[in-house]
Order: C-alpha cells, then structure tokens, then sequence
C-alpha cells in the first residue's frame, strides 16, 4: 500500500465545505442547503437588480444546524421573507458568516466566488410564474468516463437571457449519488474527509469488525467489502442480493466492493458530489496492493480526476436555480426493495438494515429535506436526538440510531408536489411497493393500490400535470420482456426487473388512471434510470378524447448504457415492437398506442439516445410539450421530433 503526496500545495479551507445549493423556493420561502466547518451566525440578503428586497439576520426558527463532525455542521434555511418575493425577475441572494475564522462579516464571494456567475458578485434565481422549461436528469455517476451534466445547466443558465429561456427549476429524478457503486479514489477520498472532518464514526453489528473507524484500516478495505459479513448459509444469500455478488449479463456488472457503510461515509460522499471544498482535504494515493485492483483504481482515477475538475461548474449550476430530487435505488442501494424476499432478506440482517438505514438517512438530510422541509420536522428533530446522545465525542449511540432507522424505514411521505402551473407531482417509486405475497421473489409493483390512489386524487381534475416517475412509466419494450423472461426463470436480480409492467396490479391501476374520464388533458411523465434518453406519444387506443401523454426519459447526467449493445436492442426493439405489430397485443400496455419519437442526428428509424446530460423540456400555456431535447453533456445534442406519419 502507498501513499503518494500531491506536489501541490494545498488551498486554505474555507469555512463552507459544500452550498449553498438552492432547494425548495417560493414568494414566500426561500430554502438553502449548506455545510460549515463550525457553528456560525447568518445574515439573508435579496437584491431585484440595485435594490434590496431582504437584508436582516437569518432567526433561529429559520434555520436548522445538525453537528455531524467534530468540524462539520449541516445546516437548512428556511428564510421567510418579509414581503413575497416578485415572480418572473432575476433575483440575487446572498448569505453572510460571522464567528468564523475572520474577524468580520464574510459573503459568498468571499468563501465560495465559484458559486457566482460570470460578472456577478451573488448567485441568482428567477421565481417562474409557469413550468415553462424544465431541466431534468437521473444517473450522476462521478467515476463514469462520461462528461457532467450539471455543467451543461450551468452553460445553459449563463447563455439564459430572454425570460422564456430561464429555466424553472431543476429536477435530478434519482441516483443523485452511488452509494452501491464507489470508485476506489473516491472511497480514499471520503476516509480522508472523514478523518479531517471528524465526522461521527458508530459501532457495527452482524459484520466481521464492529467500528466504522476500521473501515479505512482493515485487510481488502478496498474493492472486497462483500468479505465483510461472516460465512453463513443466511449470508451468502444476502452477499448474493445485497452486495451484488452477481454479474447482470445483458445490461452491467454490479459493482458493490465499495459500498458506503457507514454515516460518516455517506455524509462525506455528499460533500464531494456537491462541492469541490472538500477536496482540499484530500491525499493522493493508491491504497491497493493487488495488481488488478491497482489498475481499476488507477483508471478510475482518471475519471474521478475529470470529476473534480469540473465540480465548480456543477455547483455553481444547484446554487442558481430552484432543485428538487427525489430518491432511485442507487441513492440506497442497488435493486432497492425489488421483492418481499429482497426486503425480508436485506432487512431482518443488522449490517445490511443499518447499510441501508444510513444511506436513506443521508437521503434525507441531503436531498429530501430540502423538497418540501415542513414535511419532515418530527424525523429531523429524531435526528438532533441521535447527533447530539452521543456515546462519547466522536461515536454515535447504537440504540440511538437503530431507533432512528427504524423510523426513517417505516416513513411514507418522501413524495411531494408542487402547485405550480402546470402542478408538479414527485413519486416515490420505492418505499410504497407493491409485494408479492405468493411469489415473493418476484418484483413488487413499484408502487401499491394505496399509494396510487393517492397519486389519482393528486392529479384528477388538473387540466395538465407533470409528472416524475424515476422509471419510466412506458419503458423500451423489449428490455421489459428481457427483464420478464428473467423473472419467470426466478432470476430478477440478473437484470434490473423493475419496471411498471412488471407487476400486473399495479399496470392495471396505473393505466385504468390514464383511462379516467378527469385525468388530466396533458400528462407529462418524465424518467430517469436506464442510462438512455427517449420520447414517447402516448394515448388510448380507441378514445379520441383521451388524454395527450409525454413518456419523456433523460438519463444519465453522468453515465452512459454501453454503446454497442443499446444499438442492437434499439433495432430489435424497433423490428418486433413497432406501434403496428401485433406483438403489442400481448403487453399489458396494449390499450396504449405508444409512438417513439425520433432523435436528430441518429440513424434513420433509432429512437433511443446515448449522451450524458440533461432533458430539456419546454411547455406552452397549457402544459403541452412544444419542444423535447437532450442536452449532450459536452456540447450539442438532440431534438425528439414527432413522427411524420403521427
């Protein structure tokens, strides 16, 4: 094992290791995610060009701070401004730090002037009076080799000048982060933030050490944390669900040797996905003896090094306009509650149900809160409780936090809306599943009959709706049938198995919605997940006053399908399931007339595309799709044109 040192010097660490990064926002909220090295006053500013619209100290009922390390706090604001904020004008906010190193006031472009737009001494937003363009992306892989997304959005807010062309809001529609899937670099990367934050460490049950302090230390810490839990008959079934120590033969290799364990791990983790501070506290090194680890860990190096660079951009990108996210599987952990067997297995075990406990805790206190924060007040003061009762200086208390799992895995409401125009709806595809009791190894519907009737009440009777559904609700039909012939031969976990049709309950409901006399008139549904990006007409066969549907899928912001073999099953597909074939009788779609539309720039008749990036979508007045695009990550990219026989 060696420890290489950079050669460069490092950079003073400032007193914001990550954000502001800009959430939930409204005339009357305005909602900031952010995390300082210690315990610090605030004071909120809003500017409408040379005049002040807020300037005052920020009140303890506004904002949260949670201590998570010896040096590490996290806090969310929740300002409440003083008069509503006016609608459809570039705003600018500021927010300034005293009791930290300085012995005065510091501002944004004091600590973070990354965060600030070119010519521009705050970040901005402009509050939209309609859902007229949204950008929207899942799959943020920082070891992929592919470009980042969340620079394109910080090119396209810069080149924005026009009202119509400012974009509303941003949605990251899952796997904003891999905790199942850490590169080697990055896992060094996180100890080192770890040991220099101090973040709280916890003792282990049910796995061969007992401290998360050894993680960094022990023998294959690196590449082979699948060895960790004991040799069992139990265990090798869940190493074989939990860690993926499977090979996934027609789409990807699972690679969970580097799972994030821990709290600390997934907080550090956080920190460097959302900001480039945090780096500075970072050795260089490779930590890994075995020669083909030592090559997968320098290749990835290449990727995570790229990452980094790119990180000030991407983060200026979330400072400067409204994000909302909701959770997929890789957030938690790959193939998250596929099945009843999946649950029973995963969470009857201490090691894996506290894997998971944490990983959803990070969720919470780095995405989710920030969605809708008044949603969330009992589960954050739980998490005060086990941040401030612990053991010592360094180590939470076990009961504690087995506690607090238990209620974050029992917790039901990480969906949300919004009342904008047209009404945004955010479904959590994940913790409201739909089991089978007779096969329990089969997939579960991703979402139960409860929980879709719910989602029925939250769009009847709107003239148009959008919705986020992290997996595609009309998905490339030959990839399901793949993933249902696994199935039925008892394997879903070689493939990902989860789609809407997979589960004959919940298609059935979900499509009798779309069939409902005051469904909405327009119905966008926009997906993440597969690492591909489509567009699909959809409508009711036999009903010509049916609703207009928009299955629109953008995925991923960093990561890519691999290229050859997404060609073949986009001709397949394109041969067996066109909209004509009778093919289309035997899905439990086949209500459904579903019409691929066709990217510019590919081959004739190929509908699926393979960039890195983000979706683009633009909405006249009444919630229609007038323009459908996927933003490559290094330039370019493709407008989704109707066909011309539609």
């Amino acid at each position: 094992m060696t420890e290489r040192h950079s050669a460069k010097k490092a950079q003073p660490l400032g007193p914001v290791l990550a954000g502001p990064v800009l959430r939930h926002t409204t005339p009357n909220s305005l909602t900031l995610w952010f995390v300082t090295r210690q315990s610090v006053s605030l004071t909120v500013q809003v500017f409408n060009g040379g005049k002040s619209l807020l300037d005052r100290p920020v009140t303890e009922h506004e904002i949260t701070r949670l201590r998570i390390g010896t040096h590490a706090w996290l806090n969310l604001l929740a300002i409440k401004p003083d008069s509503p904020l006016p609608r459809d004008t570039p705003l600018e906010y500021d927010i300034g730090l005293e009791g930290t190193a300085e012995p005065h006031q510091t501002w944004i472009r004091d600590w973070a002037p990354h965060l600030c737009p070119e010519g521009r001494d705050r970040p901005g937003f402009t509050l939209k009076s309609k859902l007229d363009r949204i950008l929207h992306g899942s799959c943020r892989r920082p070891h992929h080799s592919a470009a980042d997304g969340l620079v394109r959005v910080d090119e396209e807010l810069h080149k924005a000048e026009r009202l119509e062309d400012i974009p509303a809001l941003l949605l990251m529609t899952g796997d904003q982060i891999y905790a199942d899937d850490v590169a080697g670099p990055m896992l060094h990367a996180i100890q080192c933030v770890i040991h220099q934050l101090g973040l709280y460490q916890e003792s282990l049950e049910g796995a061969s050490l007992t401290h998360s302090r050894d993680l960094a230390s022990m023998e294959n810490a690196y590449y082979h944390r699948d060895s960790l839990l004991p040799e069992s008959e139990f265990n090798e079934d869940l190493t074989e669900r939990f860690f993926g120590g499977v090979k996934k033969p027609v789409f990807t290799t699972a690679n969970a040797g580097n799972h994030l364990i821990s709290f600390a791990e997934v907080m550090a983790m956080y920190l460097l996905v959302w900001s480039p501070e945090p780096w500075a506290l970072v050795t260089e090194a490779e930590p890994v003896d075995n020669p083909d680890d030592l090559a997968r860990y320098r290749k990835e190096q290449v990727a995570i090094d790229g990452f980094r660079e790119s990180l000030p951009l991407a983060a200026r990108a979330i400072a400067n306009m409204p994000v909302y996210m909701i959770f997929d599987d890789h957030d938690i952990t790959d193939d998250w509650n596929l099945s009843a067997l999946w649950e029973t297995t995963a969470y009857e075990h201490p090691f894996s149900r506290r894997i998971i406990g944490n990983a959803l805790l990070g969720y919470l206190l780095c995405q989710g809160w920030g969605n809708q924060p008044e949603n969330f007040g009992d589960l954050i003061c739980k998490c005060r409780e086990l941040l401030d009762a612990r053991k010592d200086r360094y180590e939470l208390d076990k009961v504690t936090q087995d506690k607090l799992i238990d209620q974050l895995l029992h917790f039901h409401h990480w969906h949300y809306s919004l009342p904008t125009s047209p009404r945004l709806v955010v479904l959590d595809t994940r913790t409201h599943r739909w089991r089978s009791e007779i096969r329990r190894g089969h997939p579960s519907g991703l979402m139960d009959w409860e929980s879709l009737t719910d989602f029925q009440q939250a769009v009847m009777g709107e003239e148009a709706v959008v919705v986020v559904s992290p997996a595609p609700m009309f998905g490339v039909k030959l990839i399901e049938m793949i993933q249902k012939v696994f199935t039925f031969f008892g394997k879903p976990l070689l493939v990902d198995a989860e789609n809407w049709m997979a589960h004959r309950g919940a298609a059935n409901v979900l499509l009798n919605i779309f069939g409902h006399t005051r469904t909405p008139r327009h119905f966008v549904i926009l997906s993440g997940d597969v690492h591909y990006s489509f567009a699909y007409d959809v409508q009711l066969r036999h009903k010509t006053n049916g609703p207009k549907i928009w299955q629109i899928t953008s995925s991923g912001i960093k990561n890519e399908f691999p290229g050859s073999l997404l060609e073949w099953l986009d001709r397949l597909n394109r041969w067996l399931y066109a909209p004509w074939s009778p093919l289309n009788w035997f899905t439990k779609r086949r209500r459904m007339r579903v019409s691929p539309r066709l990217p510019e720039g590919r081959e004739a008749g190929e509908r699926l595309w393979n960039h890195s990036g983000v979706g683009d979508l633009r909405l006249d007045d009444e919630g229609a799709p007038t323009a459908i695009r996927q933003l490559n990550a290094g330039g370019g990219g493709t407008l989704f044109q109707q066909r011309k026989d539609e």
